[in-house]
C-alpha cells in the first residue's frame, strides 16, 4: 500500500493520531459490546490484523477483558477475483474461538465501497452462526456500492475517486500513519 511519495496528497493522520483514534475506538467497543468475554476481533488481512491486536490490547487495558484476536483472508470471497489476479494469493483465514453465537468484530484498515466488508461476512459465515457482526475500521473514505455501515470509526475522510487513502501499520510498513495519495 506504498505509494511514491510524490503523490502524497495530504497527511491525514500521524502515528499520535492513530493511536488517539484507536483508543477511543476501544472505548466505543467496550461501552457498545455488553459482553466483551463473548466477542472477537477478527482483522482483515492486511492491515486488519495488526489494528484488531492493538485494538485487543487497549481493551485489555481498560476493561481488564482480553478480547481474543483472529484474522480472515477474503481472497475466494471477492467478488472482482478475476479483475485482480488469476491466481490470489491465500492467507488463510485463523480465528482462536468458535464464531457460533459469539459477537464478531471485524477491524479493517478502509472502508471504501463495502466490497471486502461484504467478503468478510461471508468468510465468517463459513466458521459459524455469530450472535452478530459489528464492524471497525479505522478510515471510512464513503463513496459505498453496498449498504454497509461501520460500527466504529477511528475518522471519516471524503474522498474522491481519484484519490486513494494509504494506512500503514509499523508491523507491515515500518511506520504509523494515514495518507491521501493522487491516483495517476
Amino acid at each position: 500500500m506504498m505509494a511514491d511519495n510524490s503523490m502524497v496528497k495530504a497527511k491525514i493522520m500521524d502515528e499520535t493520531a492513530m493511536r488517539r483514534a484507536l483508543t477511543r475506538m476501544a472505548h466505543e467497543i467496550i461501552e457498545q459490546v455488553e459482553a466483551l468475554d463473548q466477542a472477537v476481533l477478527v482483522g482483515i488481512r492486511r492491515r486488519g490484523i495488526p489494528l484488531a491486536e492493538r485494538l485487543s490490547d487497549l481493551m485489555t487495558r481498560y476493561a481488564g477483558v482480553k478480547v481474543p484476536v483472529g484474522h480472515v483472508d477474503i481472497s475466494m470471497y471477492r467478488d472482482d477475483l478475476t479483475r485482480i489476479e488469476d491466481a490470489p494469493r491465500l492467507g488463510g483465514t485463523g480465528i482462536p474461538c468458535a464464531v457460533t453465537g459469539k459477537t464478531v468484530i471485524l477491524v479493517d484498515d478502509v472502508l471504501y465501497t463495502g466490497r471486502t466488508a461484504r467478503a468478510a461476512m461471508e468468510a465468517i459465515m463459513d466458521e459459524g452462526r455469530p450472535a452478530c457482526i459489528r464492524l471497525a475500521v479505522l478510515v471510512d473514505r464513503g463513496h459505498r456500492e453496498l449498504p454497509i455501515r461501520p460500527d466504529f470509526i477511528g475518522k471519516n475522510i471524503p474522498t474522491s475517486h481519484l484519490e486513494r487513502v494509504g494506512v500503514h501499520v509499523i508491523e507491515v510498513d515500518g511506520m504509523d500513519d494515514v495518507a491521501l495519495y493522487a491516483m495517476e
